[in-house]
């Protein structure tokens, strides 16, 4: 992984833009990271992939916003393209609408040479990132991340996918970006919940191994929030955090695993609600789930009580649920979370493995944890 300080000439006084190039030898790509940058797609897209069509996949609520303005710059650089719009929503990343994806992108006869270009959050990347991987055995791909989540997780390092209703990412592949432009514009439209939904997930970069990290957003919390030049800042480190771990383990044998840090309790809650974005939304499940992962590596001895307390306090100060009972509607149950957990990926015959803590900064892979633990610590954490 490799960072170039400041990305273009910027006008006195604005936001510079960032460059982060993820370092996967031939494959290697850039992030770009600013204000404007949507309005420059064309331009920086055409400059990669010269002579391309494209299909840009988007959604009812970000195409209002955004889709203008992408192929206005798409057109500008002699990009021919084509739009496909699906419903807004996690339940979006499903066989049904990968399957009318799919279609669209052979109806329009795009070849193997051409693009799929993502422009939303992490639910239209996942999935058109998927539909450009299985199309033709590959096709080449454009991430415009419109949340914060997606700028500084899911848009990174090429893990795409559809949800099943056995559990959450089940379906997909590796298949990296040729380029990611994240325009840090776009996140004023976001409301404080999609915004702390993000936040969660930078937040976790900190905890893997980066404390100082974690340190600067408990100071920064309220500039990352309101938009200052911390704010991009932040996205810039979370996205060389991410980028690091995927050039060194890029298909999850190893240290990328550690990225999951609250992941396998928060997509086990996701699947308990259905998925439901009115009771939860995946920052929101992450931000539980890394509470719970503190908190059960330190019932298990791992990690410093006071530690699982500063991240459970710090997250909540962003806005964000940090306890199972916090999630609106009917209680969940032990038995509900376990069917979830049961069906993680990172389970290996069938015995389960967790990201768990030696305190802030200090994650760890833990293989064969008792599940029976886990079923205690659950029941002990519903009662809370």
């Amino acid at each position: 992984m490799k960072r170039e300080a400041a990305y273009g000439a910027e006008p006195k006084g604005t936001t510079p833009r960032r460059r982060v190039v993820v370092d996967l030898g031939a494959r290697s790509y850039d992030i770009l990271i600013g204000p404007g940058l949507i309005d420059a797609a064309g331009a920086e897209i055409a400059a990669r992939l010269p002579g391309i069509r494209a299909a840009v996949v988007t959604d009812e609520t970000v195409g209002r916003l955004y889709l203008t303005r992408l192929s206005v710059a798409l057109r500008a650089a002699g990009i021919e393209h084509v739009e496909i719009v699906l419903p807004a929503g996690e339940k979006t990343k499903s066989f049904e609408h990968l399957t009318h994806v799919v279609d669209e992108i052979l109806a329009a006869r795009l070849e193997r040479g051409d693009a799929v270009i993502a422009l939303g959050g992490g639910v239209i990347g996942d999935l058109a990132g998927f539909a450009s991987a299985i199309v033709r055995r590959g096709m080449r791909f454009v991430q415009v991340p419109t949340t914060l989540l997606a700028q500084v997780d899911s848009s990174v390092g090429g893990k795409t996918g559809i949800n099943s209703p056995r559990g959450k990412n089940l379906v997909g592949a590796f298949h990296q970006p040729s380029l990611v432009l994240a325009d840090t514009a776009l996140l004023d439209t976001l409301t404080p919940r999609e915004f702390a939904a993000g936040y969660a997930e930078m937040v976790k970069y900190g905890l893997i191994d980066r404390p100082a990290f974690f340190e600067m957003l408990e100071n920064d919390l309220g500039a990352v929030f309101g938009g200052g030049a911390e704010r991009g800042e932040a996205i810039r480190v979370s996205c060389e955090a991410k980028a690091a771990v995927v050039a060194a383990d890029e298909e999850e044998h190893g240290s990328r695993a550690l990225l999951n840090l609250g992941h396998t309790f928060g997509h086990a809650l996701e699947a308990a609600v259905g998925y439901d974005a009115s009771r939860l939304v995946h920052g929101e499940g992450v931000a539980i789930g890394m509470v719970l992962a503190h908190r059960f590596s330190a019932e298990l001895g791992f990690c410093p009580q006071a530690d699982a307390d500063r991240v459970a306090a710090h997250l909540s100060a962003a806005g964000l649920p940090v306890r199972i009972g916090a999630i609106p509607g009917a209680p969940l149950t032990v038995a509900e979370l376990m069917r979830g957990i049961a069906q993680d990926k990172k389970v290996e015959k069938g015995r389960l493995t967790f990201i768990l803590t030696r305190g802030i900064g200090r994650a760890f892979v833990a293989p064969d944890v008792d599940p029976a633990a886990v079923e205690a610590f659950l029941a002990k954490e519903l009662a809370r």
